[in-house]
């Protein structure tokens, strides 16, 4: 973020007077939201920020901390990115329907649509598959757009009409529709996947490919520049059944091994939310965590601990389903703002200049 241009701080008042009608709809939002998920049977639940692993995915950057003891002994602790493994730990303890209005903390990420602190809106059912996640997601972005009276979802141009059928399509579509590449033909049975095949998919069509891109970046590369900028236009899009490889925690599809029970949600070309059918076979998620930081390890030099009590939920946990979406996204697109501190009440002061 370029943070040259000088402006007037958040707390000045003719700038929380332009910001305060966002405000206001954030509140609403929220509150219609709780009513949704008290009607569904939902508990909500608060999880502590402070937990010794932040998550392990290779491109999440958390901030670290640590405790002291009475003694004077220190320990290592990180602020979550997600409230996911408490929320997990909970299910192993056997709730069925939790809900998360979570802050949750995030380095490396400032921006329009990005911010250091923001909140996180987590859902969990126990029992049931993650398509009814996805019919949540309908509703919910539904009754954000009616609550602030809105018809339409909208950000810098783009809209998206809430109330219209979702689309749904693959990963495997959306890189065939919008990049002309076959991306299951570089993934096996078992999840492993060919470098070079994809590489060769990605000059194939004139896209650059790097020496030192892994499979990973280079499906990054094909989604970020040739299939998110066509998502979530005139209506909500729902892509699914990411590559296993691109879904640390969700469990393999039973109509496909080679992709994952994996969601996103779009609206006006912004992610607004990740969803899963959860991975709760324990060496399978120490296996995927491993692969993960040793991708983290060779890009950022740096790696997480694993939170050894939530592989040992896991074989408590029940079959379940579980989306993490934006709170404040959702606040930006159903009230028209154009940046995230628009609708945070306090946003993280500037650092950088």
């Amino acid at each position: 973020m370029n943070f040259s241009a000088k402006a007037s701080p958040w707390w000045t008042p003719s700038v929380h007077a332009d910001r305060r009608p966002f405000l206001i709809g954030r509140n609403a939002i929220q509150a219609a939201l709780r009513g949704f998920f008290a009607r569904e049977d939902f508990i909500e639940v608060d999880t502590a920020v402070l937990q010794v692993s932040p998550g392990n995915e290779a491109h999440l950057h958390a901030f670290a901390t640590q405790a002291i003891t009475t003694d004077g002994q220190t320990a290592p602790f990180y602020l979550h990115t997600s409230p996911e493994f408490a929320c997990k730990k909970l299910l192993a303890a056997g709730e069925q329907r939790i809900s998360c209005f979570a802050h949750v903390y995030r380095n490396r990420e400032r921006g329009p649509l990005h911010h250091p602190e923001f909140t996180m809106l987590e859902w969990y059912r126990a029992g049931e598959s993650y398509e009814s996640l996805m019919m949540d997601c309908v509703r919910i972005l539904a009754l954000a757009a009616e609550t602030v009276k809105t018809s339409m979802l909208a950000y810098r141009g783009a809209k998206s009409d809430p109330f219209a059928g979702p689309e749904r399509i693959s990963v495997a579509g959306a890189f065939e529709r919008h990049a002309g590449i076959d991306l299951l033909a570089s993934v096996a049975d078992d999840g492993s996947t060919d470098r070079d095949h994809l590489a060769a998919e990605l000059r194939r069509v004139g896209m650059r490919v790097a020496d030192d891109d892994g499979w990973a970046d280079l499906f990054s590369r094909v989604l970020v520049e040739k299939v998110e900028p066509h998502l979530g236009f005139g209506r909500i899009t729902i892509l699914d059944e990411y590559p296993v490889s691109e879904a640390a925690l969700a469990r393999p599809s039973a109509r496909d091994p080679r992709v994952a029970e994996r969601f996103e949600l779009y609206a006006c070309g912004v992610e607004l939310a990740n969803g899963f059918g959860e991975l709760t076979n324990a060496g399978e998620q120490r296996r995927r965590f491993e692969i993960e930081m040793a991708e983290k390890a060779r890009i950022y030099g740096e790696t997480y601990p694993v939170d050894e009590d939530f592989l040992s939920a896991l074989s408590l946990m029940p079959e379940a389903s579980g989306i993490a979406l934006g709170f404040d996204r959702l606040v930006m697109l159903a009230t028209g703002a154009s940046r995230i501190d628009q609708v945070l009440w306090a946003p993280v002061a500037e650092y950088g200049r």
